[in-house]
């Protein structure tokens, strides 16, 4: 959600405008180690805590966690644009990587997803020595694979990571 709203311009709240409640994870993309939230009204939330307290959940030690989702929500929002950013520029530089196709025009937030287009090849073998390399990607069916830019990953790892990936696809 934080990430659609980053690259579409607008408050999180204009998005969730007309849900009736609204689940968001902090560790996707927001840099927090672990959490969720789920906001609605008050009778949605106790029925909600009810629940989960029927289903077993709850933690102990929750503070620290808190902790942690409360700095996701207060200063990793602000930087999604930069994991947009390099982004593009790995989709740009994927397009340039003969065997692989990437449109950078559909790269719209933090997911760059590209083909391979060498026959030979197997999206399991760049996968696999991209891997050993230090590059992570998944394979998305067919000859489609999946990067994805976040917190951890500076322009300067998107400089690296496409030099390996041209190394891998020589």
């Amino acid at each position: 959600m934080f990430n659609a709203a980053a690259a579409l311009g607008v408050e999180v709240r204009e998005l969730a405008a007309d849900a009736d409640s609204v689940s968001f994870c902090l560790s996707k993309g927001l840099a927090a180690p672990v959490g969720s939230v789920v906001c609605g009204s008050a009778a949605f939330i106790q029925q909600a805590r009810r629940n989960r307290k029927l289903l077993g959940g709850g933690m102990r030690q929750a503070g620290v966690i808190a902790a942690a989702g409360i700095v996701a929500l207060e200063q990793m929002v602000e930087r999604l644009g930069d994991d947009h950013a390099n982004a593009q520029r790995l989709a740009a530089g994927l397009s340039q990587i003969p065997g692989l196709t990437a449109d950078p025009a559909r790269t719209q937030t933090n997911i760059v997803m590209f083909e391979l287009t060498r026959p030979e090849m197997t999206p399991a073998h760049p996968q696999s020595a991209l891997e050993a390399a230090g590059v992570r990607l998944f394979t998305v069916g067919g000859r489609r694979l999946r990067a994805v830019t976040h917190y951890e990953v500076s322009a300067e790892d998107i400089n690296e990571a496409l030099e390996r990936v041209a190394a891998v696809m020589a």
